[in-house]
């Protein structure tokens, strides 16, 4: 009889304890998807039909988000991408936050719109931490849309995740990630 008391205590406890902690999770934040764009095909000339990645496919039905997930006061969890922020590379103007282009040499990066904040951390440092144990500080200087795409002010490229932190060169280098596996790295990142 001894053992089924214990028995019924510890399940009393766990019990208590999974509703705490499912409760305590209700209250938290959640970013759920704000829509849906359908892709219509490119015009010729404005966008790399060989990197179907970057560029939306006609018919394709891509997910739009308005937030992006929590932030966590130590550390939120990321997908870092690639970026040139210099003129003619791989963005299609000048950064948002300044109206200025930046060397593939200096530490900048682009935030989903969650998490730019509508511009709230524009010109502001963030960290940028790897599984490898490295760390680097990076200026946030650019968003990337995750409400809109597929169209020419987007260069007819798809709404960004609601989960990326978009580096220029810099970051890549200085995270000590070797240039064959440059592309998509999941990271942490944090306010200064």
């Amino acid at each position: 009889m001894k053992n089924f008391r214990l028995g019924t205590t510890s399940l009393i406890v766990l019990l208590v304890l999974a509703t705490l902690s499912s409760s305590s999770n209700a209250r938290l934040p959640t970013c759920k998807p704000s829509g849906k764009i359908k892709a219509k095909k490119p015009p010729t000339g404005h966008c790399n039909i060989e990197d179907d990645d970057i560029c939306c496919i006609k018919g394709k039905v891509y997910t739009t988000y308005k937030c992006s997930p929590p932030v966590s006061n130590k550390s939120t969890k990321a997908v870092l991408t690639l970026d040139s922020f210099e003129k003619g590379g791989d963005g299609y103007g000048p950064s948002k936050c300044d109206n200025k282009y930046h060397s593939d040499h200096t530490h900048v990066v682009s935030l989903s719109t969650g998490w730019y904040n509508g511009g709230g951390r524009c010109l502001s440092n963030i960290t940028i931490s790897a599984n490898n144990g490295t760390s680097v500080k990076a200026m946030v200087v650019d968003e990337c849309d995750s409400t809109m795409g597929c169209d020419e002010k987007h260069d007819y490229q798809p709404p960004c995740p609601n989960n990326l932190v978009i580096a220029s060169q810099a970051v890549w280098r200085d995270l000590h990630v070797p240039m064959n596996e440059w592309g998509e790295l999941d990271i942490t990142w944090s306010d200064e």
